[in-house]
């Protein structure tokens, strides 16, 4: 093999075909893909692969990369197989039992046909694991929450995926853009993507949840079991498997699953096959257009998958009256859409506010590039990087020059009241209230120098006293943000502008580059030196030549750690409170950068 090819075989075991690859990540080359169907097991079909690699010239591998639906609560990121992590995804087959045994059965195989040779997981779920809690929460008693009965999401390779081919196509940075993505196959999902990160995934605890599938219903109403077991007499696992196996466009149709029998049967009269047609889109364009009132809008819907990349009609269908979104369809395009690689067509007119994309679905070939990336992360030993200094930001205000004067007078210039840490910026005098449709925050900080725009930083907590849902955004993201009401000394105004601060970290860039990091890398910080120990994810990292390295953290999630922070309106130390980044990931759509993973010993704060 030559030194500079790095060898990745795939693996995506299902329960009755398993699919196979083989790229070479260096020279970015798929060397093999195929597909073993009509299986008896995963376990004899994998055992064939070995011979069937040999006779296509590939006798060698770097590492095996594997498809695991469903990762729980635990996996944000691929890992690096051992014993521990195989108890991990056994626990997970309740939630996934059609799933992850033969992911499982694949690992196993695996391990005694290329001993020696690291192994992967590749988890569905990961990509989902920055949903908010408020939309993978279900209304349901705590005891069974505490069983893992939450909303996790799938589909996650494809959707990073679509994510990044996207950026790539409009050249826009994933953090500019909110991307609907809409993987339409045998298995169905949508995904709300917000500046780089997914918020929302239509299927749910398990891969039932969601659109109209192939064989699977998506969305029921769960008192279908009683009532299907009181008229019908079948239990719970009768109906289950019939919500799997025996329903959705092949129950809806009466054809079987194949869409493209369906539209030829519909096309010639059939009512069976225009209701399952007309159901199918309808409950695709009820999930774009809720996802959409998430994000406050939409930047692009992109159709992958199947039926995604495949059906014209279903993608007019799915995008007819979303011209409220400022979406003008092209249907010369869209009829004239043929992928044959990696093409990402463009169907909106020139006009269009909403672009709509259509991709072909690189699941394999994602799966060889999450392989690749873990095992190339570079191991820091824990004792040659300093830990961060912890800052606890009260609430605080950003204010433009005009919005000065229309609260404290014409011609009024702030006065300083105290440096921050941040070299150039200060604390002033001043302070206003904030007024919102509810309640009022007193006496909130002012800090300078004045900036573009205003901006108003407060904690969740405080955005339920103002009445108003605030979002999470980076500081100087305030585009579509509420509006609340500034009394000053001398006047009052009303500003759009109300964030609650993303969690970030302002890194040198020495510093920086002493970690690996980049600008818009998002990490994992493991916070020590309050009365408890607790980690916090999607820490965006932030890196300027000017900046003083330090953690910001509002009141909210100092409250959490027990860490002592006192002041308004300011950043404040938290007194022998520091931060080990003990995990990171690069955000997708910018590919080429790189982070370390500072596997961290964890320890007592000096």
């Amino acid at each position: 093999m030559k030194n500079d090819s790095f060898r990745i075989l795939t693996i995506n075991a299902g329960s009755s075909s398993v699919k196979y690859s083989v790229f070479d990540t260096a020279a970015n080359r798929q060397l093999v893909h195929s597909e073993i169907e009509r299986v008896a097991s995963v376990e004899e079909a994998m055992r064939r692969i070995p011979a069937l690699l040999k006779e296509q010239g590939v006798t060698e591998l770097n590492a095996i990369g594997h498809r695991v639906a469903h990762g729980g609560a635990k996996f944000r990121e691929p890992q690096v197989i051992d014993s521990e992590v195989i108890k991990d995804i056994e626990d997970c087959v309740p939630l996934a039992p059609l799933h992850n045994p033969p992911a499982l059965a694949g690992i196993k195989v695996a391990s005694d046909a290329w001993p020696g040779v690291k192994q992967v997981a590749v988890f569905d779920t990961a990509f989902h694991q920055t949903i908010p809690e408020r939309a993978f929460t279900y209304a349901v008693p705590d005891a069974w929450c505490k069983t893992g009965l939450r909303r996790y999401g799938f589909h996650g390779t494809s959707h990073k995926y679509v994510m990044m081919r996207v950026a790539e196509e409009l050249k826009t940075p994933v953090t500019e853009l909110r991307i609907i993505s809409c993987h339409l196959g045998n298995g169905a999902s949508v995904c709300a993507i917000e500046r780089g990160v997914s918020v929302d995934n239509s299927m749910g605890m398990t891969s039932l949840e969601g659109l109209v599938m192939g064989t699977r219903s998506g969305d029921v109403d769960p008192g279908i079991f009683a009532y299907l077991k009181r008229t019908l007499g079948l239990t719970v696992e009768q109906i289950e498997d019939a919500l799997y196996k025996e329903s959705g466009l092949a129950a809806l149709s009466g054809l079987g699953n194949d869409m493209r029998d369906i539209e030829k049967q519909a096309a010639e009269g059939n009512k069976k096959a225009q209701s399952a047609i007309q159901v199918y889109a309808y409950r695709a364009r009820k999930y774009i257009g809720a996802y959409a009132a998430v994000m406050g809008g939409v930047d692009v819907i992109a159709f992958t998958g199947g039926i995604g990349e495949n059906s014209a009609s279903m993608r007019k269908r799915i995008c007819e009256r979303f011209d409220y979104l400022g979406l003008d369809f092209d249907e010369d395009k869209n009829v004239n859409v043929k992928l044959t690689d990696s093409e990402a067509p463009q169907i909106q007119r020139d006009n269009s506010r909403v672009r709509v994309i259509v991709t072909q679905t690189r699941e394999q070939w994602m799966i060889a590039q999450e392989t690749a990336r873990i095992l190339s992360l570079k191991q820091a030993p824990a004792e040659t990087l300093p830990p961060i200094p912890v800052a606890v930001s009260a609430h605080h205000v950003h204010l433009t020059e005009t919005a000065v004067e229309q609260l404290f007078g014409k011609g009024h210039v702030l006065h300083i009241r105290n440096q921050l840490s941040q070299p150039g910026f200060w604390a002033a005098e001043e302070t206003v209230d904030v007024i919102g449709p509810r309640g009022e925050i007193k006496n909130v900080r002012v800090l300078g120098p004045c900036r573009p725009a205003n901006q108003i930083e407060i904690a969740e907590t405080e955005a339920f006293k103002l009445g108003v849902d605030a979002p999470v955004r980076l500081s100087g993201d305030t585009k579509g943000t509420p509006v609340v009401t500034l009394r000053g000394s001398a006047g009052s105004i009303q500003t759009e502008g109300l964030i609650v601060a993303k969690r970030h970290i302002h890194m040198n860039t020495k510093d920086a580059e002493a970690r690996g990091l980049h600008h818009g890398d998002q990490v994992e910080v493991a916070m020590h030196g309050g009365d408890r120990e607790l980690s916090f994810r999607n820490v965006v990292i932030r890196v300027d030549p000017r900046f003083v390295t330090e953690m910001h953290i509002d009141t909210d999630e100092a409250n959490a750690g027990h860490i002592e922070h006192s002041g308004a309106g300011e950043l404040t130390p938290a007194p022998g409170c520091t931060a080990h980044i003990t995990h990171c990931h690069t955000p997708a759509g910018v590919a080429e950068q790189s982070c370390c993973l500072n596997d961290t010993k964890k320890k007592e704060a000096a």
